[in-house]
């Protein structure tokens, strides 16, 4: 067994002095302000001057933030961060609203304010369980991190480095991480084109696509609006504002 591995299935970044038009996603999201307080139409519904909030995938939204910081999260929703988040909606809730830093502090049990990115990451992790991972699903991990880039990637690949059966080493990495090696892949390629985004930003998009994996830049557009709800080009206009961590 080896230790947990560092978990992959949280994006966060930050915003500065940013507006989002009104969009939807597959991820589950976190928006949270330590500065100024910001305007946010949830599901059709607008709240003023608020600290944050977490929605499930598929709530559209917006935010008005033109004179602060927004740090983002969107979380895969059936890792085991995101599934943990489930948990805290009731069922008739897809929505939860922080409308004060001490709100913001009490969900997410920090001892100190003002927050940071990090300390909400952390905070996140610790909903989760600690499990020890079978070697098998490192070298799987490990695997994806050094060839995301190679288009080819299947079932078999993994099947041929783990010496399983492509329907068990699925359920074996599923049971693990809670999510499936396909999202596991998917969202290492989408991290890693965000990041080339943002700090190599005389990069073609289409090249970028290439460059991580994706078949063409059509493809990449479909997973990142499908993901984040913003095509790469948004991103790239954008990339002065936007830290990613």
């Amino acid at each position: 067994m080896e230790n947990s591995l560092d978990n992959p299935f949280i994006l966060a970044l930050t915003a500065r002095n940013l507006t989002v038009e009104i969009h939807q996603h597959s991820a589950y999201q976190i928006v949270l302000s330590n500065d100024e307080s910001f305007d946010s139409t949830l599901n059709g519904q607008l709240h003023r001057a608020i600290r944050g909030f977490l929605i499930k995938p598929q709530v559209t939204h917006l935010c008005l933030a033109e004179n602060g910081t927004l740090s983002v999260l969107n979380i895969e929703p059936y890792s085991n961060v995101g599934l943990a988040l489930s948990g805290r909606f009731a069922d008739d809730q897809d929505c939860l609203i922080f409308h004060s830093k001490e709100d913001v502090r009490q969900f997410f049990q920090l001892d100190t304010s003002p927050f940071t990115i990090h300390t909400i990451i952390s905070a996140l992790l610790a909903t989760v369980v600690t499990t020890p991972y079978d070697e098998r699903v490192t070298s799987m991990v490990n695997y994806i991190r050094t060839h995301y880039f190679e288009r080819d990637i299947s079932p078999q690949t993994f099947a041929d480095l783990v010496f399983l059966s492509p329907s068990r080493l699925a359920a074996l990495f599923k049971e693990q991480t809670g999510s499936s090696l396909s999202r596991y892949l998917l969202w290492t390629r989408l991290r890693q084109a965000i990041y080339t985004i943002l700090y190599q930003k005389d990069q073609a998009l289409t090249d970028v696509a290439y460059d991580t994996g994706f078949y063409d830049l059509p493809q990449f557009n479909k997973y990142m609006h499908d993901m984040f709800g913003m095509p790469p080009i948004a991103l790239k206009q954008n990339s002065d504002l936007i830290q990613v961590y």
